[in-house]
């Protein structure tokens, strides 16, 4: 399955952002090779640069990183329920919360990334072992209706729109 296959009745506008910048790959393939991109390009950043912020109050490297790991939690915990025929509306969650208290830059890019790849390989398996109907199940998520394979879709366009503002804005 690829992300055009999605009908804009499985998502909402303001994910439609990540949605468009899924690579045209298969589900599983973006999500796969998200795992590996993301793995090399923190990996050739220099130290120093994994703590810049490019502005006050702006997130560093490393708080962008925890970040992608929450959000995939959040999103996978998503996925499982709704992909379980789960009806309960979930809550929606305030990512500049989860920041200061995550204490990223406390913390090696090793660590960050070894909890990356366990997080990302749990979000493999869970995906690899849905149906095809169950990747179809609607669900109710920060008040907007989603679908199971729009939300692996989510976390793939997630990462890359996160990767661009690295690129741009921090190297």
């Amino acid at each position: 399955m690829q992300p055009d296959e999605l009908s804009k009745q499985e998502y909402s506008s303001f994910n439609a952002t990540y949605i468009n910048a899924t690579e045209d790959v298969s589900l599983i393939e973006g999500l796969e090779n998200g795992l590996s991109q993301m793995v090399s390009f923190i990996s050739a950043i220099p130290l120093e640069k994994l703590e810049y912020r490019y502005a006050e109050n702006k997130w560093t490297i490393k708080d962008i990183l925890l970040h992608l790991i929450d959000a995939e939690r959040i999103f996978g915990y998503r996925a499982l329920r709704i992909g379980r025929g789960d009806k309960t509306a979930l809550a929606g969650f305030e990512e500049n919360d989860y920041v200061p208290s995550a204490g990223a830059n406390n913390r090696t890019s090793e660590s960050l990334l070894e909890e990356f790849k366990f997080v990302r390989n749990a979000t493999l398996c869970l995906f690899k072992n849905f149906s095809t109907e169950q990747l179809l199940y609607l669900g109710t998520a920060s008040n907007q209706t989603i679908s199971v394979r729009a939300i692996g879709f989510v976390i793939s366009g997630h990462q890359n729109h996160h990767l661009r503002i690295i690129q741009e804005r921090y190297l």
